[in-house]
């Protein structure tokens, strides 16, 4: 199996982006007493556009982007007049734990190479959506129905959850409507270090406040602006400490000369802070990319070289590595998490029935099979 070579790549700093690197606000005349978008105006050395239509903000991106401010650099403020709510669509020929999605907003202040967000390319600004209350009404319907069944919510799918979550205060509204129901399970995902403002909170329930985890080398290649290794492994420290449950993706897992070593440090460096005892589940799934985002990535992040691995595609059409080195990365990762606890559900995210069978032994013929055992093992923590 070739690996991809990191001699000569440009690493990227390994300082943390926050709100202070947002420039510009955007959002409507209509909104500006919504409490989201007081929130925002209220910051100090941003510039504020208020607009009056849609044809205004266009107008407004564009002198933006005349001026040299990049995407990453602005917050548009909007209402999501969609569907915020939703079944995670899985991927075909794939086991899914059938995940559900809470849409909070599209783009992300962070920079990472091999994000799927960087097929819409033609996006511009971090979208931030305001309608709160639309979250919060969707969450009480679905749950309402249905008291007795464990429902999984997660709001990072489109967007980091909590980049900016201390201005937003979505997190936290969350939480507290959450911990009504003993039933669901709301997660938080993060590459940051953001959880400081969320720590005081008394009506946790069962949220789970969740990190993305990779090598250190990798983080530096590939996931610009995020928080170091260390910080979010100290974030979760504190999480637990204050009462909240922990969970954590390893995935992408990228592999490179070296990766085995690599990965296992990231678990004994995990188990040496967090309570195991605090660990709800954990996730691991190798990189995958979908035909044509190679391309893309190719020319959004020159002289990457994430992309140089010998992959082919799947069931799903998207390129993995071979099955042989993703089980191979499975059951080392697995390994030494049971090592150190049996507590957390540890799961593949988007792998197949057969790569199951190879990794844990497990018969799942279809994704309701998955979310049946799930759900049964994280019941007890309710």
């Amino acid at each position: 199996m070739r690996y991809p070579d990191s001699t000569g790549i440009r690493r990227h700093s390994c300082s943390m982006k926050t709100i202070e690197n947002i420039k510009a606000i955007i959002h409507l005349r209509e909104d500006r007493d919504n409490p989201v978008v007081g929130r925002f105006r209220g910051l100090t050395g941003k510039e504020i556009a208020e607009c009056g239509d849609e044809a205004a903000v266009a107008s407004a991106v564009g002198s933006l982007k005349s001026r040299g401010i990049g995407s990453k650099e602005v917050v548009i403020l909007k209402k999501f007049m969609g569907r915020m709510f939703q079944k995670c669509p899985g991927s075909p020929g794939m086991i899914c734990c059938n995940y559900r999605l809470m849409n909070t907003g599209f783009n992300c202040l962070y920079d990472c190479t091999y994000c799927f967000l960087n097929s819409y390319l033609n996006s511009f600004g971090i979208i931030q959506f305001i309608n709160t209350e639309t979250m919060f009404r969707e969450i009480e319907e679905s749950m309402l129905a249905d008291r007795e069944t464990i429902c999984r919510i997660g709001t990072g799918e489109f967007t980091d959850s909590l980049m900016f979550d201390e201005v937003t205060g979505i997190a936290a509204s969350l939480i507290r409507k959450a911990s009504r129901y003993g039933n669901l399970f709301l997660e938080l995902k993060t590459k940051s270090n953001n959880i400081r403002h969320l720590l005081d909170i008394r009506e946790k329930g069962n949220a789970v406040l969740a990190w993305t985890l990779n090598t250190r080398r990798n983080i530096e290649l590939y996931e610009a602006g995020t928080a170091p290794l260390e910080e979010r492994i100290e974030a979760a420290a504190a999480a637990c400490r204050a009462g909240f449950l922990t969970a954590f993706h390893f995935d992408p897992i990228i592999l490179s000369n070296g990766w085995t070593g690599d990965y296992l440090d990231i678990v004994d460096r995990l188990f040496s802070r967090v309570d195991p005892g605090r660990v709800a589940w954990i996730s691991m799934g190798c990189f995958r990319y979908r035909r044509g985002f190679k391309e893309i990535i190719r020319t959004a992040f020159p002289g990457q070289k994430i992309t140089t691995a010998e992959m082919f595609p799947g069931p799903d059409a998207k390129y993995r590595y071979l099955k042989k080195m993703r089980a191979d990365a499975y059951r080392s990762i697995l390994g030494r998490i049971r090592s150190y606890t049996d507590r957390p559900f540890v799961y593949l995210c988007m792998e197949t029935a057969e790569m199951w069978r190879s990794v844990f032994s497990r018969e799942y013929r279809e994704s309701s099979d998955l979310e049946r055992d799930f759900n049964r093992h994280i019941k007890n923590y309710s």
